[in-house]
């Protein structure tokens, strides 16, 4: 994997468990961190998926220090 693809994975792993945090807690930490509006109100359905994004990031952790070789076993 080049260091283009490793860059953005790592940008979408960290878009997915900051909504992570807003569907679990309702609080967001890019905007706690960059200044801005912390605490989220969303309705329920919003807020499992943004849980199942973030646990999708989570997933995705595995892609960015795993063996990288698909297909090959």
């Amino acid at each position: 994997m080049n260091w283009l693809s490793r860059l953005a994975l790592l940008l979408v792993i960290v878009g997915a468990l900051n909504w992570l945090l807003v569907g679990l807690f309702q609080w967001d930490l890019v905007a706690s961190v960059f200044g801005g509006e912390t605490m989220r109100a969303s309705s329920m359905l919003a807020r499992i998926v943004y849980t199942l994004v973030g646990l999708a990031g989570l997933y995705c952790l595995t892609f960015l220090f795993g063996d990288n070789r698909v297909g090959t076993e």
